[in-house]
């Protein structure tokens, strides 16, 4: 088909809306995967429509409604993505062996630099960060995809009853009752503002810093001393996670493959939480192989929550490397080990 100034219309109103899109579709799916392919649907299905927009809407309302759409239609034949606390059992035995579970589809976290609000535009990045956060998303998964569209359209963007019953083909009646099952659903399952409240900046960088000092000297003590007494350790693909710092301790201690030395820790944003990447020493080579990614949730009483997600090809979706160089090799050669994405 011949380029048209249609399309570079179409392409120079259409893609400030991204960002956004993409923040959407990762709440509806909870996967960063799933959700760029489902904008890059969206504006497939918009770019061919387009030329009967008839701006009753706005462009915005217009393309959120077609995402919408897009993901319901999706998730008819796709499995929620839970994490291991929300699969119903109980916290595991430090000692016991790990449960694997690779065919589970898992929540994946997903870079600030990609769904969060942009650094231009300071009025919505805290509400754009909260509407992303782990914690959150996760528990999304739990209801069911109309109702989890509801809640994002109504409390998330803010949009009105008539305009949700229209994106998700019911009654302005069946859009404030369902959003009413859905908050009820959602309270059970979801912190409150109050249970995540977060430290000062400056504590929060110096929590940060004692727990990558800790965490690449493999001090297991000064990392528990960090962590909330009910702190919760999981680590997709693995079922089991662990609930209390002695647990947690415990595990570190006993299973953990990092040793002291052998640990690189890249600072990176994901959820608009801190995260890091997390590489351990190849005793062999000498340079660093990519191990987890690690989000972690802060409280005023230290970290009270860190999901490690062990499937390494997340690492490209952060615009890092699979290996780092150690750092006595990348100091001779004037190297920096190199950032990913939002690097703090």
């Amino acid at each position: 088909m011949p380029h048209t100034k249609v399309d570079d219309e179409f392409l120079r109103q259409a893609d400030p809306f991204r960002r956004e899109l993409l923040a959407h579709c990762y709440r509806m799916l909870g996967s960063a995967h799933d959700a760029e392919d489902l904008v890059q649907e969206t504006y497939l299905r918009a770019w061919r429509a387009y030329d009967r927009f008839e701006g009753r809407s706005s462009l915005r309302t217009w393309l959120h409604r077609i995402a919408t759409t897009a993901c319901l239609t999706a998730l008819e034949s796709r499995n929620k993505r839970p994490m291991p606390t929300g699969l119903g059992g109980g916290s595991a035995d430090p000692g016991d062996d790990l449960a694997d579970r690779p065919e589970v589809p898992w929540l994946e976290p997903i870079p600030d630099v990609l769904a969060g609000a942009a650094p231009s535009d300071p009025a919505t990045i805290v509400t754009e960060r909260e509407s992303i956060r782990l914690a959150l998303v996760a528990a999304l998964q739990h209801l069911p995809p109309r109702q989890r569209a509801v809640l994002i359209l109504r409390d998330v963007l803010k949009w009105r009853a008539a305009e949700v019953a229209e994106a998700v083909g019911v009654t302005t009646t069946a859009v404030n009752s369902i959003l009413q099952r859905a908050r009820a659903q959602l309270a059970q399952v979801s912190p409150t503002p109050d249970d995540v409240e977060e430290p000062a900046a400056a504590d929060q960088r110096e929590l940060l810093e004692k727990y990558v000092d800790a965490f690449e000297r493999k001090d297991v003590p000064a990392l528990v001393e960090l962590f909330t007494t009910d702190i919760v350790w999981e680590m997709p693909p693995f079922a089991s996670w662990y609930s209390g710092a002695a647990d947690v301790g415990t595990h570190l201690a006993e299973r953990c493959p990092a040793r002291p030395g052998g640990v690189l820790m890249v600072p990176v944003e994901a959820n608009g939480q801190p995260a890091f990447a997390q590489y351990l020493r190849d005793p062999e080579s000498g340079e660093f192989r990519a191990f987890t990614l690690q989000v972690l949730t802060l409280t005023r009483g230290g970290i009270g929550h860190v999901a490690n997600f062990m499937d390494t090809r997340l690492f490209e979706l952060f615009g890092l490397p699979p290996t780092q160089p150690s750092p006595g090799v990348a100091a001779e050669e004037g190297q920096q080990p190199v950032a990913g994405a939002g690097q703090r």
